[in-house]
């Protein structure tokens, strides 16, 4: 199963590079959120791609695709729906908003306010709306993609912890390498080529490839490792408020599956490694002091990986 797992990542990432150049490892975050049941912050300027990742992958899959633009005048019935009322049936009707979908692209969820950014947490953590009194289950896969311009902060809400916790992962898409522009630049010449882009794979097949990512092996050894980088964060003096037991669990749940996209049935440090920026990033929140000092999260986990050393189990006779 992990083989099958494999190459069905394989035709996705081959597909989306025609559209999204040099950017395999965002991809590879996308499909291990997708993999787990979770959700990805996109966190980057405008025009890096973030709205065409996101097409892209759903186009790959067959699978639907919404995008909602966050405004400050936007309200949770235009996210999640709403009844209107049948006069001539002297009923209501519901009418599902965009998160009834596969993809829900939020662009600058930031830009929305409170109440509304709130509208969606029932989405993302139970996979359902209830509305006046009644559950509407969510299609599946189910993938919440939301974006923020981290530089322009004018007119904007934060996301609280509570809501930036629900994010399984954070991402950055970051510029282009020169040759990567410049083979965009190319591509795009008779038009973009996500316009041109065909399914590969069933997206419904995500459903039973789930299922291969928790049989995949994580030594009682890496389960420390994950454990100790973990409460580290909780200890450190820069940081106020340090990684929750959610954060330990989506650490451990996206090595598993990263470890099946690399066609493996158990996980290696570096898989770990390699997750603990985007997972936990955005799970810390530093003391205004360390900020005042020029610390960072990714500065401040860095630290933390670099003091930990991984302690193999010795194999046996």
């Amino acid at each position: 199963m992990v083989s099958e797992l494999s190459a069905f990542a394989s035709a996705i990432f081959a597909n989306v590079e025609h559209v999204i150049i040099g950017k395999h490892t965002q991809i590879e975050l996308i499909l291990v959120a997708m993999l787990c049941q979770g959700h990805v912050l996109l966190e980057d300027v405008p025009g890096t791609g973030k709205t065409m990742l996101a097409r892209s992958v759903a186009v790959s899959m067959g699978i639907e695709f919404k995008r909602l633009q966050c405004t400050p005048d936007l309200l949770p019935n235009d996210i999640v729906g709403v009844h209107i009322f049948l006069p001539n049936e002297s009923r209501f009707e519901f009418h599902a908003g965009p998160v009834f979908t596969h993809i829900l692209l939020c662009d600058e969820i930031n830009r929305a306010t409170p109440r509304t950014q709130s509208a969606l947490l029932e989405a993302m953590q139970e996979r359902q709306i209830t509305l006046a009194g009644e559950t509407h289950p969510l299609p599946q896969p189910f993938l919440v993609l939301a974006t923020q311009n981290p530089i322009e902060y004018e007119g904007t809400f934060p996301l609280p912890e509570a809501q930036l916790d629900r994010f399984l992962m954070r991402i950055t898409m970051g510029y282009p390498a020169l040759e990567d522009e410049r083979e965009m630049l190319r591509g795009q010449r008779q038009g973009h080529p996500v316009e041109r882009l065909q399914q590969v794979v069933d997206g419904a097949a995500l459903m039973t490839l789930r299922q291969t990512v928790s049989d995949v092996h994580v030594d009682a050894s890496l389960e420390d490792y994950i454990l100790k980088i973990v409460s580290r964060t909780r200890v450190h003096p820069d940081i106020a408020l340090g990684a929750s037991p959610r954060g330990s669990l989506a650490l451990y749940k996206a090595s598993q599956a990263l470890a099946a996209l690399k066609n493996r049935d158990y996980v290696i440090p570096d898989d770990i490694k390699q997750l603990i920026p985007p997972v936990l990033g955005h799970r810390l929140l530093l003391k205004p002091e360390g900020q005042l000092r020029g610390r960072t999260a990714a500065r401040v986990l860095e630290g933390i990986m670099d003091g930990v050393d991984v302690e193999l189990d010795e194999p046996t006779d």
